[in-house]
């Protein structure tokens, strides 16, 4: 049985604690690194819809949800295992953010994306530029050729191992949408990304149906385009949850 621990997390599309950093994109011989690193192996197991990105998913207007599992056979031990995750995980585990409890959550929405779906990492969250101050994304990925953004979210009970309920993720799943289109719609003409994914990271299979379920009850207006990847964690996965 997992042990009960803290409360609902929300975190990402946050609004940013200062200006933009400058326009730091990673460089051709990074990208392809991270694109080469991106393979099933490193730290924790993923399985489900693992490899769905293809070119009409990332260029088509229809909004799609997939889902994959992540599972851990240990804690993840931070900075002692970075020497596990692909150079992108790396350079987020090494990176401040802009605040709040998402470190390792958008390290390993990361890592999904990197071995699933070959992405690589172009800019931290602190490090894409926006023309108007408001809602920002988590991280800037390139999938094949494509420049897409990725908002991260937590999806769990309090404590830890209650029921999550409809209604909270409804709220959750309708508030990073609605951030999702106010970021794309601020972000400057130098990052600007075809489309977002947003990576929700649901603490078992309850709390990934009722975010699935949330998602398919959202109007078609506040589902717009984006890609929904909703990883459901098991095994040893508290240190997501409770990471400050």
């Amino acid at each position: 049985m997992r042990h009960a621990w803290l409360a609902l997390a929300l975190i990402g599309c946050s609004e940013p604690s200062g200006s933009p950093a400058p326009d730091a994109g990673a460089s051709p011989d990074a990208v392809a690194l991270d694109a080469l690193d991106a393979s099933p192996s490193g730290f924790g197991t993923l399985s489900g819809m693992c490899g769905v990105l293809a070119q009409m998913q990332l260029t088509g207007s229809t909004p799609e949800l997939f889902t994959t599992t992540f599972t851990f056979a240990r804690a993840y031990m931070d900075p002692a295992d970075r020497g596990l995750l692909t150079p992108g995980g790396r350079r987020l585990a090494e990176t401040p953010n802009a605040g709040g409890s998402s470190g390792l959550s958008e390290v390993f929405a990361y890592e999904e994306l990197a071995r699933c779906e070959m992405a690589a990492l172009l800019k931290t969250e602190t490090e894409i530029v926006y023309d108007t101050a408001g809602k920002i994304t988590d991280l800037e990925v390139q999938i094949g050729t494509h420049k897409i953004g990725v908002s991260v979210v937590r999806a769990f009970g309090y404590p830890l191992g209650t029921e999550y309920p409809l209604a909270s993720a409804q709220t959750l799943i309708t508030r990073k949408l609605r951030d999702i289109q106010e970021s794309t719609a601020n972000v400057s003409a130098a990052d600007r990304w075809e489309k977002q994914i947003l990576a929700v990271l649901a603490w078992d299979d309850q709390a990934a149906e009722v975010v699935t379920q949330a998602w398919a009850m959202a109007d078609a207006q506040t589902r717009a385009d984006t890609i929904v990847v909703v990883s459901k964690t098991a095994g040893d996965d508290q240190f997501i949850y409770t990471n400050q």
